[in-house]
């Protein structure tokens, strides 16, 4: 195993890792704002409100993106495991 595939690997490793995190984090946020607009549209400064619709919103991102998570997850795992065969070489 070369320097190069270990670089490689890792480089695809962490792109990988942001393509299954991106809806959630671009869900939360999205959500987030628009709590924190609606809070000073009308000067409700509890900190607790933004929570529920948070966890509800990545809930709803997960359901809708699962498949797609998966699906990326069992590529890369797969990729890894038929690639430990040249690992020696």
């Amino acid at each position: 195993m070369t320097d190069q595939t270990v670089i490689d690997l890792g480089a695809r490793a962490v792109m990988v890792a942001m393509q299954i995190s991106a809806p959630v984090l671009i869900a939360a946020l999205v959500t987030g704002v628009a709590i924190s607009v609606v809070q000073a549209a009308t000067q409700i400064q509890e900190q607790t409100l933004s929570f529920v619709p948070k966890i509800l919103m990545i809930t709803l991102a997960l359901m809708v993106c699962g498949p797609w998570i998966i699906q990326i997850m069992t590529a890369f795992t797969t990729d890894i495991f038929n690639g430990i065969p040249g690992v020696n070489r």
